[in-house]
């Protein structure tokens, strides 16, 4: 029997999960749109809690005051990055001259970065309300809370880090990084969610062989992951190509980005593979509505949509949309694949 409490945690975990998702989708417009400095400082933009609209809204010295701030910031953590030993990285940071190049003030493009950071604090906000409801399994489920209360705290690190993808002037390792810290949340929301929701049933029992299916969803997790460190240096690359041509030439960013697009292309071709396999293993072991079952369709809907995005971006010139669907739909795909992961962790073989 499922307490109100718990079906109170249930059902905010789940929003969670959503609103995470959608802060992804927020920054893949970002991304898309050219607005990672549309607000020059963090947490406030441009100095303030709501945006301004204009030039004239601006102090005369705002270019100067921004790059001095960043400096500043930077200074910081290359001395933070050089008592964990990554001294080359330090220099590489105090040295990068695109830090002290100002951006110009665009009220589009400072809006789309507000209200990606809007969504990232209502992200924030249910991840506390998750913490605060985590306390009803506290003598049922001890880990539930630790796991909540744990995720809280990655999240802090996130928006430290979201500053210093600021301050950095859009660093690739630093966004790559960014991005590996929103996989690790989603895991996290995803993993209580689930255990909250099996807590209290049975463990599920089949006739056949469970142990190659869950060997084999791990390994195609993992090359999801990397298929996701790869894409999102591709998008590092063609930031540059398309900085360097003045955002021209659109049909020919992806011809010049070289390896990484061919390993990350190739890459997808194994990801199908792998993610038709899992399909053809979850029917062949469950069926009607069973969760697993329902979890690997739309598992191969998204690997879909992730497809096309994917061509439209490598074969149409880059199209915004595509940009913000295929980092949106690559990351909904890796929570599907967890998610079923652990639906077929705790089923069990049948033995006669």
């Amino acid at each position: 029997m499922v307490s109100r409490s718990e079906q109170r945690f249930i059902r905010i975990n789940l929003i969670t999960i959503i609103v995470t998702l959608l802060v992804i989708l927020a920054g893949g417009i970002v991304r898309s749109t050219g607005s990672g400095m549309g607000c020059p400082d963090w947490p406030k933009c441009f100095d303030r809690y709501i945006p301004p609209t204009d030039v004239s809204q601006l102090p005369a010295n705002y270019k100067e005051k921004y790059v001095a701030g960043r400096l500043k910031k930077n200074e910081k953590f290359a001395k933070y990055l050089e008592s964990m030993g990554k001294v080359a990285l330090a220099d590489s940071i105090r040295h990068d001259k695109s830090i002290t190049i100002p951006e110009e003030f665009n009220p589009t493009k400072t809006w789309t970065e507000y209200l990606n950071r809007l969504a990232g604090v209502a992200a924030g906000i249910f991840l506390f309300l998750t913490v605060v409801y985590s306390f009803a399994y506290r003598k049922t489920a001890k880990r539930i809370i630790v796991f909540s209360i744990l995720n809280l705290f990655v999240v802090g690190y996130q928006g430290w880090l979201g500053s210093i993808v600021v301050s950095t002037n859009l660093a690739q390792w630093v966004v790559t990084v960014h991005m590996l810290l929103a996989l690790v949340i989603l895991a996290i929301s995803i993993y209580t969610y689930n255990y909250a929701k099996q807590l209290n049933k049975a463990p599920s029992v089949i006739m056949y062989r469970i142990a190659w299916l869950k060997g084999f969803l791990f390994f195609t997790l993992v090359i999801s992951i990397v298929q996701i460190v790869l894409g999102t240096e591709v998008r590092e690359a063609v930031d540059v190509i398309a900085k360097s041509l003045s955002y021209g030439s659109k049909n020919t960013w992806i011809s010049k980005v070289g390896e990484v697009f061919s390993y990350h292309r190739d890459l997808a071709i194994l990801v199908v593979i792998a993610n038709a396999v899992v399909y053809k293993m979850v029917i062949d072991r469950f069926s009607g509505k069973a969760a697993p079952l329902l979890t690997a369709r739309f598992m191969l809907i998204t690997l879909l949509i992730q497809l096309l995005s994917g061509f439209a971006l490598a074969y149409i010139a880059f199209p915004p949309a595509a940009q913000a669907l295929h980092i949106l739909f690559s990351t909904l795909l890796f929570s599907l694949q967890f998610y079923l992961y652990l639906l077929v962790y705790r089923t069990s073989t049948y033995k006669q």
